[in-house]
């Protein structure tokens, strides 16, 4: 998939890959010489790095990079207000079962796209940390139900208006297909929402 026009991965001029601090779990806050604290329902995020070529195997050592929105719909290092943080974007390494979390916010919903979360895989950390090869470039979509839930929430309201104008089926990502990028979501508002997906690679 596209890695979307704000990757902060050195492809479109900007790389976050290469500060020191990018490799963590917890992407509320931005990191480095920036403070800035993403708001919103907290959002963990689960993935499981698979190795297609042996069968479906969990994957160890690989790097995943996430990033995504905030809760306005605005991406860190790009959108104006948030040029100067970097919240919302991080590194983790598959441990022995391939699995790997981060914590964050429940991104919004913006004008033309269904909400997602935008990610890469690495071979390793260094790798990513060096501009190495990807292995993966891909997009989380997320469950409706649960989006509904969430933007029911204050802060959020400009991304009910934003859903309702869009689905699965019409976003110029996932409307080729999505069922391999669609995550399943557990949780609640008060409590936080959880969001899993086995990624291929």
């Amino acid at each position: 998939e596209t890695a979307g026009p704000f990757p902060g991965d050195g492809s479109n001029g900007l790389n976050v890959l290469t500060e020191s601090g990018v490799v963590r779990s917890d992407i509320t806050s931005s990191f480095g010489g920036a403070s800035g604290v993403a708001k919103g329902v907290p959002l963990s995020i689960d993935l499981t790095v698979l190795d297609v070529a042996a069968g479906g195997a969990p994957l160890e050592g690989a790097a995943v990079y996430i990033w995504h929105c905030d809760r306005e719909g605005r991406y860190s290092l790009y959108s104006d207000g948030v040029l100067d943080e970097n919240y919302l974007r991080g590194l983790q390494r598959s441990d022995g079962s391939g699995k790997l979390a981060f914590t964050s916010i429940f991104p919004g919903a913006y004008p033309g796209r269904w909400p997602h979360v935008h990610f890469e895989v690495y071979p390793s950390v260094e790798e990513a940390t060096s501009a190495g090869p990807k292995m993966v470039t891909s997009q989380i979509a997320l469950p409706e139900d649960v989006c509904q839930l969430v933007y029911a929430t204050a802060g959020y309201e400009q991304s009910i208006q934003n859903l309702a104008q869009t689905s699965l089926a019409s976003d110029n990502v996932f409307g080729d297909g999505y069922s391999t990028q669609l995550a399943t979501a557990t949780g609640s508002v008060d409590e936080g929402i959880t969001v899993t997906l086995n990624v291929g690679v």
